[in-house]
């Protein structure tokens, strides 16, 4: 810390208790000036040779036969108008980053300027600031600190603009020519905490990151943060994601953990303006120099404090950006009242409409500039198909509230595309848990849930899974069932065959002869299933029997589904074994569900056909 000694005349000034300071001398002092509550008795002549002021309140108290002068207001107060004091008698005083301002602010007052003596206190403090406060990175925030208790006078004599000015101009020097000693507590990753000096290797030098300067000026009131950081940004030389790191240094440093902390009646106001102020500091560079999930954490403090529209809606609009590097855990945002549900559905309902609205706003951009690759572009998007998973796990953790309606359950679901989901699972672990936790859901609203899932984008651990699921309806099981049978089907004839495996969810044959990718284009109708299901079984007894291993597999894998889910198997394997034989229901297309299929169907068919009939078993 840089100091300045001014004087070098022993400390003769004495105090008598609290009130009462006098200065130790043959001579006896001739005034009194009150200052607040302190008493100071000193002599005319060493203080109206200095102080203006001093001269014309004297003159003043002579007209009124007075030997006091009462000094109201006075900038700094008594400790101030000591430095004053100590100055004029010519004793020692040690100026420094912690009084300067306040000693500065009582020289103007008192007018111990130029005009009075050359070298006057005015000038003298001057120098000090210009020379040494002003070119120290820690003392002039310690500097700006102190002048909030002295407005209007720091302000006015522009001590404030001119350590923000300091300080912003710092900030923006490149790392490797700091200098000066600056804080910095976190832990640096390995390849940049130490590099090491060829000529000196038992010497480590730490390199300088490009945010040193965030968690020291955390420490300066928000009124004075935001000045300075509006100062830093409008010099233009900084990063976006330097800014909005030192905007979370300050978030995590002043805001309170704990939710009654935040709204209390004693910090909700305070904690209100942060937020507001945090929100209008944040980078112009939509959102990107901010984490998602930063956001989301000062959205929620946001509703929590009932920060005005605008603060939550520009949150809303940087989160809408970058919506896919969010995490479960960041969007389960408490519900407030007059809601029911213990989490905020329609705020994180309305957050996925923004990210969608603005990825097809980049996909109409896109098609104008590359029309042919458009779909290929939006297919091939990383983020999407991470909003696709953290739509799921988000599903998956409200589905436990008692309160959440299947229309909400519906509309979180379907607010993304199809091909954001190349897999089902996460889906189905969030219906299962709805259907548990909710088990008074009419047959309607069972249907509907159930509907959202695309049996045939279950894994084959998923789909053993809901085979054996009771929770759900049993259309759905024997759509799991039919489709199992086709993928096993699938399996084995490429293997009769000699071929490589294939993925049996990746290409299926339907009633059309055309290729389906079940990844994005796969059909959806059960009607499609059973059509796919008849022309691989007619492939099946043109190639040949089935290989006898893999059916006596697939037999011993059925032992493990329950009682319910082996009988409606058995029957539907029953019932592909005659549509096998009968070519004429192959093409009727009568039946449109495996319910509707029974064995006797089978007996129109004529006697050439049963001389074609191959053993599956």
């Amino acid at each position: 810390m840089k100091f300045m000694k001014l004087g070098s005349k022993p400390d003769a000034l004495q105090a008598d208790g609290k009130s009462v300071r006098y200065i130790s001398s043959e001579l006896a002092t001739d005034i009194l000036i009150t200052v607040g509550e302190v008493k100071f008795h000193l002599h005319k002549f060493p203080l109206l040779s200095k102080s203006n002021r001093l001269q014309k309140l004297l003159t003043k108290a002579n007209e009124e036969c007075s030997d006091e002068i009462q000094l109201d207001d006075f900038p700094g107060g008594s400790k101030a108008f000591e430095i004053c004091v100590k100055f004029c008698y010519g004793m020692t005083v040690t100026l420094n980053a912690y009084n300067v301002v306040a000693a500065r602010c009582a020289a103007e007052y008192l007018e111990m300027t130029e005009d009075i003596e050359k070298g006057n206190l005015v000038f003298k403090i001057e120098v000090f600031l210009t020379s040494s406060i002003f070119r120290s990175w820690k003392d002039s925030i310690i500097v700006l600190q102190t002048t909030k208790s002295l407005l209007p006078w720091s302000e006015d004599l522009k001590i404030v603009g001119r350590c923000i000015d300091s300080i912003a101009s710092k900030t923006s020097v490149d790392p490797a020519n700091i200098t000066w000693s600056y804080t910095y507590n976190r832990k640096l990753s390995e390849l940049d905490k130490i590099v090491e000096d060829k000529t000196a290797p038992h010497e480590k030098i730490e390199p300088v990151p490009k945010d040193w300067w965030v968690e020291d000026i955390c420490e300066l009131d928000i009124d004075l943060y935001k000045r300075v950081m509006i100062t830093i940004k409008s010099k233009g030389r900084m990063d976006g994601v330097v800014i909005g790191e030192a905007l979370k240094m300050y978030a995590v440093r002043w805001l309170p953990d704990s939710v009654d902390a935040l709204v209390s009646d004693a910090h909700a106001r305070r904690n209100k303006s942060l937020v507001e102020t945090i929100v209008c500091l944040l980078p112009c560079d939509n959102g990107m120099g901010c984490s998602c999930s930063f956001l989301l954490k000062l959205l929620k403090v946001a509703i929590l404090v009932e920060a005005d529209e605008f603060s939550r809606g520009h949150l809303m609009k940087n989160i809408g950006l970058k919506l896919h590097e969010a995490s479960v855990r960041d969007l389960l945002i408490p519900a407030r009242l007059p809601l029911i549900t213990k989490f905020d559905i329609d705020l994180v309902q309305d957050l996925l409409n923004l990210y969608m609205t603005n990825l097809r706003g980049s996909r109409d951009i896109e098609s104008e500039e590359k029309k042919d690759k458009a779909n290929e572009s939006m297919l091939g998007q990383r983020s999407l198909l991470n909003v696709g998973k953290l739509v799921d796990g988000y599903l998956g953790e409200v589905a436990h509230d008692p309160n959440l309606g299947p229309t909400s359950f519906v509309d979180i679901s379907q607010s993304i595309p199809d091909f954001a989901r190349p897999n089902h699972d996460g889906l189905y672990r969030a219906i299962d848990i709805y259907l548990k936790e909710h088990p008074g859901l009419t047959k309607t609203e069972r249907k509907k849930i159930c509907g959202l899932m695309d049996v045939k984008k279950l894994t084959v651990d998923a789909s053993m899974h809901a085979a054996q699921n009771e929770r759900l309806p049993l259309r759905v099981v024997v759509q799991v069932l039919y489709f199992e049978q086709i993928r096993a089907a699938a399996a084995s004839n490429g293997r009769t065959r000699g071929n490589s495996p294939r993925d049996s969810s990746s290409t299926v044959v339907n009633g059309d002869g055309e290729c389906v990718k079940s990844g994005g284009e796969s059909c959806h109708s059960h009607n499609t299933q059973m059509c796919e299901l008849k022309t691989r079984d007619e492939e099946f007894q043109k190639n040949g029997k089935l290989n006898k291993k893999s059916s006596k597999n697939s037999r011993s894998g059925m032992q493990l589904l329950p009682s319910r889910s082996r009988r409606i198997f058995d029957k539907l394997w029953i019932v592909g074994k005659g549509q096998g034989e009968n070519r004429s229901s192959e093409t009727s297309g009568s039946s449109n569900s495996p319910t509707s299929v029974v064995p006797g169907d089978t007996k129109s068919s004529g006697s050439s056909l049963r001389h074609r009939r191959h053993s599956i078993s």
